[in-house]
């Protein structure tokens, strides 16, 4: 039986964001579309895709939403070589 490889998220058209909160809370491995990144904006479109994202999760857990306080690119992990 083959062995089943998933395909990593940049592969997929998808950008990995580290969210850190204002609380010193973070969220790891946040997906953002490609499409909406670049340009003259940089990430700030992430952000904002991201904000509504926290908006969301904090409206269906019935909690407030939190600040971010930073974002960075997560650092894509290379594959390791198979022996």
């Amino acid at each position: 039986m083959a062995k089943r490889i998933k395909s990593r998220p940049q592969e997929r058209g998808f950008v990995m964001f580290d969210v850190v909160y204002a609380d010193g809370s973070r969220a790891s491995n946040r997906r953002v579309p490609m499409e909406i990144l670049g340009g003259l904006d940089g990430d700030e479109p992430a952000r904002q895709l991201i904000l509504e994202q926290e908006a969301e999760i904090a409206l269906k857990a019935g909690r407030p939403g939190r600040e971010i306080q930073s974002l960075t690119r997560s650092p894509v992990i290379k594959p390791k070589p198979v022996d």
